[in-house]
């Protein structure tokens, strides 16, 4: 029998009429492939476990997102994972409908893939650390709200420095408490999305 979690229910059926069969359509894709898989919620979110954290997806207001936690180690044999600072819509893209999924086939093929990762304990490389940068001084209530959104946060942490930059200056320059709070809740609104702090400049 799967595991079954009533708060992913919950959170299906909460989100966007657009959003619920795609949702839906991943959600029986992890099980199909891995009937062992625990479900869950994270970071408010839905996950699934098998012998670690395996993938998890999300609805914002006009798109889904999904991603295996360790995509990057996956054999892309499909040419379908985004690359670079692409990936912060998650590692389809911007997913809008069910036609924007793979088929069910090769969505078990890349699950089974991740799996087997977990199964032989792989571990993604560590990220290297660029000496010469000075390090950046986040606020601890920008922590605080980065760990309760692991969307925001992944997005955050495949920032370029600059981008990541933009967001602190705008952030720690605030006076007052209740500006850098409200500038906090609006940075992780745009994090969510995978938008930097000044991306309607960049579009132009």
């Amino acid at each position: 029998m799967p595991t079954i979690d009533k708060r992913v229910d919950d959170y299906i059926n909460s989100k966007n009429e657009f959003a619920i069969p795609i949702l839906l359509k991943l959600r029986k894709a992890i099980h199909k492939a891995c009937p062992e898989v625990t479900e869950t919620i994270k970071w408010g979110m839905p996950a699934f476990e098998y012998k670690g954290l395996l993938c998890g997806f999300a609805a914002f207001k006009a798109h889904c997102a999904f991603n295996l936690w360790k995509y990057k180690l996956v054999e892309d044999r499909h040419g379908l994972i985004e690359q670079g600072e692409r990936t912060a819509m998650g590692m389809f893209g911007k997913i809008t409908s069910v036609k924007d999924l793979p088929s069910e086939k090769i969505l078990m093929e890349y699950i089974k893939q991740a799996m087997k990762l977990n199964e032989d304990g792989v571990k993604p490389a560590p990220k290297p650390r660029l000496k010469e940068r000075k390090e950046l001084i986040i606020p601890e209530k920008f922590k605080e709200a980065l760990d309760k959104n692991f969307i925001a946060k992944d997005n955050f942490e495949k920032m370029s420095y600059s981008h990541q930059k933009e967001y602190m200056e705008y952030i720690n320059e605030a006076k007052r408490e209740e500006t850098r709070e409200s500038r906090i809740s609006k940075s992780i609104q745009k994090l969510e999305e995978a938008k930097s702090h000044n991306w309607k400049y960049e579009k132009c």
